[in-house]
């Protein structure tokens, strides 16, 4: 409880201060929800219906399924698909269900060394890169990203560790400062599409690979289990996921544009009447 205690105090609150405690929720997140603007648009609609407070704590996802699993939130909120399954069914949570999805881009600067601008085929650009010992910056963090990069490397048959230090860079970093530590080197960066487009230090940097199906990005909304974690506040979890899964949540995330673009995707499955 000391621990929940300190951390709540280090949040970022989204919500008023006026809503009673036994009705606040923290909820671990993936950084690129929390970067993109997305709470800052959606808790205030939720706050306003339920009068739930909704603190977020923006990590990586490893991070945050890490923080969940010692009981340091009430909901989870990641884009991990298979590490998100292995916590629910080693006990960490309620049920796992569908939520958002968008795509992962690779971005890069103007004069692009590896010569893969254009491309829609990840795991040759990311070939041509390592082939060329062009620069990569890698969040190199366990976060959902990060995850699926080193997936993507795996599958174009590369190892970039091996060129850990000298072409391939890890940051240990989120995704905005690892953003701009690549552009700050002239190095390729793999992110979400929605932290690109509310990125603001893009400088000559533009996407050079897109459209891949294996750029697709999926999230996820998980409550905590009580049984796991007995300091769960079980009913606001609940009401705060179904809400997001509902009709009204999933029209409002569909709505949420930065500069005219929709950065994220409703699919969370049809809800019973």
């Amino acid at each position: 409880m000391k621990i929940r205690t300190l951390m709540a105090a280090a949040l970022v609150a989204l919500a008023p201060v006026s809503a009673v405690a036994d009705e606040a929720i923290i909820v671990q997140s993936t950084t690129s929800t929390a970067n993109s603007g997305l709470y800052d648009y959606l808790l205030p609609i939720f706050t306003d219906k339920t009068g739930i407070t909704v603190n977020v704590v923006a990590v990586g996802t490893g991070q945050a399924i890490k923080n969940a699993a010692n009981c340091d939130g009430d909901v989870l909120l990641v884009h991990a698909k298979p590490a998100e399954e292995k916590f629910v069914a080693d006990g960490g949570g309620t049920a796992r269900t569908d939520l958002m999805y968008n795509d992962f881009v690779i971005v890069g600067p103007a004069e692009d060394p590896a010569g893969v601008a254009g491309m829609n085929d990840v795991e040759a650009a990311l070939t041509k890169i390592a082939e060329s010992e062009a620069l990569f910056a890698s969040r190199g963090d366990d976060s959902g990203t990060h995850k699926k990069e080193k997936a993507l490397w795996e599958a174009a048959g590369v190892s970039p560790g091996d060129g850990s230090g000298e072409w391939y860079r890890e940051t240990g970093s989120g995704m905005g400062a690892t953003l701009n530590a690549g552009i700050g080197m002239g190095a390729y960066v793999m992110t979400d599409r929605a932290t690109w487009i509310s990125f603001a230090n893009k400088q000559e940097y533009g996407i050079v690979v897109e459209g891949d199906d294996d750029l697709f990005n999926q999230y996820g909304v998980i409550p905590i289990n009580p049984e796991a974690c007995p300091s769960v506040n079980v009913e606001a979890a609940q009401t705060f996921a179904d809400w997001l899964v509902s009709a009204e949540g999933q029209e409002a995330i569909g709505a949420y544009e930065v500069d005219g673009q929709q950065l994220f995707f409703p699919n969370a499955p049809e809800q019973g009447s």
